[in-house]
């Protein structure tokens, strides 16, 4: 895409109080007006030049603004009908890089609007449906590789802590399992709670995720429904948490696991290997 001259944006503060915007607590809004943070955070990707990507929440546009001038063709979910004046003008001042679409997310089916083309996912998630859409990007439902090629996400920092965490601790569960056994999931940054208007009562962090092949001989819904089990009773020995699983202690013997153990005491690859077996 060649070098195009950036369009001279009024400051998102100025938007919002021109439009009367505020954030919507039952919408799970927080807004970001730092313009170099926004920058920071649309460049996690890599090089977005001429790339499609996929924002959930956009609001007024922020992280939206630093997409487009990365050079990404954007296409915007909302569901806030307030938001979509002040994502009007932003279409204006980036001819043919933006779509809006009016909606929910957790009920659209992305590869579709995304026209089944490679993709990027950034976003500045609802906290009331971050983590639903995150299951629903990473689920047994999709096929692997995705038509998404990396993931960068806002979440609230304890869940971004849960996405990356190694086994052996508390924040180790179900969602790591999810996020770690067929891709690559790193904390990129974290955003301090005073970076947002209003101010979250918790601190931010954005993860980064990209795919990677999956292990051969295991059925995703298989590894869900092991993980969930094993994590639903976490306090609990495997041998207790998994008994409601058909033949997953038969498969914890086989691949040389103590029953005695407690799901957090697995590896990602343990989870696998007890999957292959019950595939």
């Amino acid at each position: 895409m060649p070098d195009l001259p950036s369009p001279d944006l009024p400051p998102l503060r100025e938007v919002i109080a021109r439009h009367g915007l505020s954030a919507s607590k039952k919408l799970g809004q927080n807004f970001l007006f730092d313009a170099q943070l926004l920058d920071r955070i649309a460049a996690i990707p890599g090089d977005l030049s001429g790339q499609n990507v996929l924002e959930i929440g956009p609001g007024p546009g922020g992280l939206t603004r630093a997409l487009l001038l990365a050079g990404a063709r954007v296409t915007a979910i909302e569901m806030d009908a307030r938001c979509l004046p002040a994502l009007a003008e932003l279409s204006e001042a980036f001819p043919g890089q933006l779509n809006v679409i009016q909606g929910d997310a957790m009920k659209l089916d992305h590869n579709a609007i995304m026209q089944h083309e490679p993709f990027h996912i950034a976003s500045n998630l609802p906290y009331n449906v971050g983590t639903a859409l995150f299951v629903k990007w990473l689920g047994s439902n999709n096929a692997w590789p995705p038509q998404w090629q990396s993931l960068t996400l806002m979440f609230q920092q304890e869940v971004a802590q849960r996405i990356v965490a190694p086994p052996g601790g508390s924040a180790f569960g179900r969602l790591a399992v999810l996020a770690q056994w067929r891709s690559h999931a790193k904390l990129a940054m974290k955003v301090h709670r005073s970076a947002f208007t209003p101010p979250p009562k918790v601190m931010s962090a954005i993860v980064h995720v990209t795919p990677r092949d999956a292990p051969e001989g295991v059925n995703a819904r298989v590894l869900e429904r092991v993980s969930e089990a094993a994590f639903g009773q976490r306090r609990k020995m495997l041998r207790q948490s998994l008994k409601g699983v058909p033949g997953a202690l038969d498969a914890l013997e086989a691949v040389g696991i103590d029953t005695a153990r407690r799901a957090e005491t697995l590896s990602v690859d343990e989870f696998v290997q007890v999957a292959r077996k019950l595939s």
